[in-house]
């Protein structure tokens, strides 16, 4: 099992889980280069993250192995199962989308993508490094993300210590791709799962759902359960919702959907 994190996550996001299917799975564990203390890469970074994985399952023979990836750790695991088909066992998704711009708004012309991005990469890469460490700081950027304070805490310390060039390379690389028209050459098993009550302000289940099912439309057989309760990093929120649902999906059991 290969577990990889999102942006300017620590590998340590996966503590729990390992904990879990130590006992079932060989687990390698990744830090995405740039992030959470580990040297960054020139862009672009997922490519070459996409293909170092592939490499990295090559180089250490490791057969069909499961792949699970949290938001941008989530995006790679589609990425590389697109690219290569052939190596990957079961997907495991967790809250990521083959279209993150979508999340927006999901009629968003390509010359409307662009213009959003180009102000986005403008005003990160204007910021001095105070600014930057004040809003980290602030923790106004992950408090959604989680619901207890210490695991706010943990991320405002991953991201204070993540290359601040590295997270806007992939923060633009990972919004402007789009593999929704590509998710059929994936031959892999999937379970996406997602999350929405840090949403529940502005939308409801049922639309997550939704754009959830629109996006992975191309990808056959897909397993998508959302959670009720959990925020973006469902593996703290609620660990025994997802282990229920990746013990059922790795197991082989129908239980895993709706």
């Amino acid at each position: 099992m290969i577990l990889i994190p999102g942006l300017a996550s620590s590998g340590e996001t996966w503590d729990t889980t390992v904990a879990h299917y130590q006992d079932r799975y060989q687990c390698h564990v990744l830090t995405v280069a740039g992030f959470a203390g580990v040297p960054r890469i020139p862009a672009p970074m997922l490519d070459t993250v996409r293909d170092g994985i592939a490499d990295y399952i090559r180089q250490n023979k490791l057969e069909k192995p499961v792949i699970v990836g949290h938001s941008l750790g989530g995006f790679l695991a589609l990425e590389l199962a697109v690219k290569y088909p052939d190596l990957p066992g079961k997907l495991v998704i967790v809250d990521s989308y083959p279209y993150m711009a979508g999340i927006m708004g999901q009629d968003s012309s390509p010359a409307e993508i662009k213009q959003n991005l180009a102000a986005m990469a403008k005003y990160l890469r204007s910021q001095d490094q105070d600014m930057y460490e004040r809003m980290e700081k602030s923790g106004l950027n992950v408090r959604p993300l989680v619901t207890k304070d210490s695991d706010m805490e943990r991320l405002i310390a991953w991201g204070l210590a993540s290359d601040r060039t590295a997270v806007t390379d992939a923060m633009i690389e990972l919004t402007a791709a789009d593999l929704r028209e590509e998710l059929g050459k994936i031959q892999s098993p999937a379970l996406v799962m997602g999350s929405w009550s840090a949403y529940k302000d502005y939308t409801t289940r049922a639309k997550i759902e939704d754009g959830m099912r629109r996006q992975y439309a191309k990808l056959a057989g897909v397993k998508i359960a959302i959670a009720e309760t959990a925020r973006h990093f469902i593996m703290w929120d609620d660990p025994n919702w997802m282990f229920g649902q990746m013990d059922s999906f790795l197991s082989g059991s129908p239980a895993a959907t709706k």
